[in-house]
């Protein structure tokens, strides 16, 4: 499978994996998804929002949006260009609308007004693909079926030599073969953490970080092999 790190064997890098995942969870033990919502059907318009968004934004639109717009048999009957005023700070907000309509019509009429707790399912919604699916049945539900893979998570698995991939979804392959599934959504919940807090983009703060010793990133540390 392509995006591996080659000096290091599947055994060894799961290994490695659990480790940082314990290290991860000791140091942010209230992580969690940073979103605002109050049901399934409110966190997946939110997180399609949050597409090229920050939670930060979302946040501030979506209190609004939920308030007029309570339940998808309403979203679906409203007008683009209101859906597009509330929104329009997310950016992208003629595309995120219309999604956004278009999935609050299909949740009212073939899933009586309610969010399908598969991957399926979701992935069949406009604007839904498998990172805001992943995040809907992990966060809503409690249920992995995958990792969702954002720019948190691509950029930490790259420098904890996790995945060397570009491809979201060859990164979500990679690390769903390294991390146990049970953990897959604490995985994303605890790398996004980490990456806000300390492992940024530009400067990542290595002299703070609590799994420096489990990153080939940290200080040039050699790869592990």
């Amino acid at each position: 499978m392509s995006g591996k790190t080659p000096s290091e064997s599947l055994r060894k890098r799961s290994a490695r994996a659990a480790l940082i995942l314990k290290a991860l969870r000791s140091n942010y033990p209230d992580a969690k998804c940073e979103l605002h919502f109050s049901t399934p059907e409110e966190l997946l318009v939110a997180t399609i929002l949050s597409a090229q968004s920050t939670d930060k934004t979302v946040n501030s639109v979506t209190p609004e949006l939920f308030s007029r717009f309570p339940v998808p048999a309403v979203l679906a009957k409203t007008r683009l260009s209101e859906i597009e005023r509330v929104i329009r700070p997310c950016g992208y907000y003629r595309q995120k609308a219309r999604s956004i309509r278009e999935s609050a019509a299909m949740l009212s009429y073939r899933y009586h007004g309610h969010v399908p707790a598969n991957m399926e399912d979701l992935l069949a919604l406009r604007g839904v693909a498998r990172k805001t699916a992943n995040v809907v049945l992990s966060v809503a539900f409690g249920i992995n079926e995958g990792i969702a893979v954002d720019t948190h998570v691509a950029r930490l698995s790259a420098r904890l030599g996790l995945s060397t991939a570009k491809r979201p979804d060859i990164i979500e392959k990679n690390l769903m073969a390294t991390i146990s599934n049970r953990e897959w959504g604490n995985f994303t919940t605890l790398l996004i953490a980490h990456g806000r807090m300390v492992c940024n983009a530009r400067k990542p703060q290595c002299s703070a970080c609590c799994i420096s010793e489990l990153c080939p990133s940290a200080f040039k540390l050699p790869s592990w092999s």
